[in-house]
């Protein structure tokens, strides 16, 4: 069998790594051996780590006490099968460890996807569970297998943002506010909203570093740094989307806009280290997105083909923007992994840049 390697974190000290070197199990009956192929580490893949124990990223791929495996989006390749309708050969696209090899139960199997089945992921999302078969996939694209990686599991959750607050009549107001609007959902968002609810301003919060790139993308209204937040008073009531995760920020947000929050979605934490005390702030008070709650509730409504084609019919414009926002640089084995996820624990990628990974 092939060598499987592995790469924990510390969970309360993320940058604390360590590789795992075993001989990759043989599956059992009802089992397929993926190799993973490819996968990608983005400031998402941070938050996965970041928010582990509260929402339970933590779960899908177990490690030691006090260790964790942070999962990631990537493409994987059917190396040994045990079950009869899945062949040695194929490959794949979902949720993934940060490793080179994946014992998968596949059930519910169709031609498009199956379902890892194994019962310690069973209490998650079935979103993050399933797995999409690539030679019966209509989303599958060769030519922009990066950029999959690296934009699509974050543009569901903008898309799925702008659906639940065009839902909520955005809160009766006509600007929404991003934070961290350099970030790959920002981004994603931004361009959703710009198709889907041309009428609704959207404004950026960045650094001053990266105020230059927001504004190039073309996506936003108006692009603000955050040394220069009080530009908000000037806008009446808004939606604020916090995709940064830091208090500071938000306190300085509601600040500038007194009494004028109509609503605060907290997404993301590429400011994760900054951490800090929301409870103080006044009404109303940050409520977390959880997209894959959101993608159940709008697939109970429009069903599974309806929701592809509605997210397919966004995605593939946005792909041919995202194209032109980022170049990809590839890692190739652990050591290229530990420099790629520390510079993203720390905050240091550029917006421009997107790492993949290969062990």
């Amino acid at each position: 069998m092939p060598i499987k390697r592995e790469m924990m974190v510390r969970r309360d000290a993320l940058t604390q790594v360590a590789v795992n070197e075993t001989l990759a199990p043989e599956p059992g009956e009802g089992e397929i051996l993926l190799q993973i192929e490819a996968f990608v580490v983005t400031a998402n893949t941070v938050t996965y780590g970041v928010v582990g124990a509260q929402i339970g990223y933590w779960n899908f791929f177990p490690a030691p006490e006090g260790w964790g495996i942070v999962p990631a989006w990537g493409y994987a390749r059917v190396v040994a099968s045990r079950v009869a309708d899945i062949a040695v050969g194929e490959r794949v696209y979902g949720f993934l460890p940060m490793a080179s090899h994946l014992i998968v139960q596949p059930g519910k199997i169709s031609a498009g996807l199956f379902r890892d089945m194994a019962a310690h992921r069973q209490p998650m999302s079935a979103v993050y569970n399933q797995y999409q078969r690539l030679r019966a996939d209509p989303a599958h694209d060769a030519a922009v297998e990066d950029l999959r990686m690296l934009f699509e599991p974050l543009f569901l959750t903008s898309f799925l943002i702008e659906d639940t607050l065009r839902r909520a009549g955005w809160y009766g107001t006509d600007t929404v506010v991003l934070t961290s609007a350099s970030s790959k959902t920002a981004l994603g968002t931004a361009y959703v909203l710009r198709e889907g609810s041309p009428q609704i301003r959207r404004i950026g919060l960045t650094s001053a570093a990266h105020v230059g790139f927001v504004e190039k993308t073309g996506l936003y209204d108006a692009v603000l740094a955050y040394d220069a937040i009080d530009g908000l008073a000037s806008i009446g009531e808004a939606v604020l989307i916090d995709f940064a995760g830091n208090a500071a920020l938000l306190q300085a947000a509601y600040a500038a806009l007194p009494d004028r929050v109509a609503q605060c979605l907290r997404v993301g934490v590429t400011h994760h280290d900054a951490g800090g005390e929301t409870a103080l702030l006044p009404d109303p008070k940050p409520v977390w997105f959880f997209a894959p709650n959101a993608a159940t509730a709008l697939i109970g409504e429009i069903g599974q083909e309806g929701f592809n084609a509605a997210v397919a019919a966004q995605w593939s414009g946005f792909v041919a923007v995202a194209a032109g926002l980022v170049h990809v640089e590839h890692g190739q084995g652990v050591e290229a992994l530990q420099r790629i996820w520390r510079t993203q624990v720390a905050g240091q990628a550029a917006p421009d840049t997107g790492f993949v990974v290969r062990l």
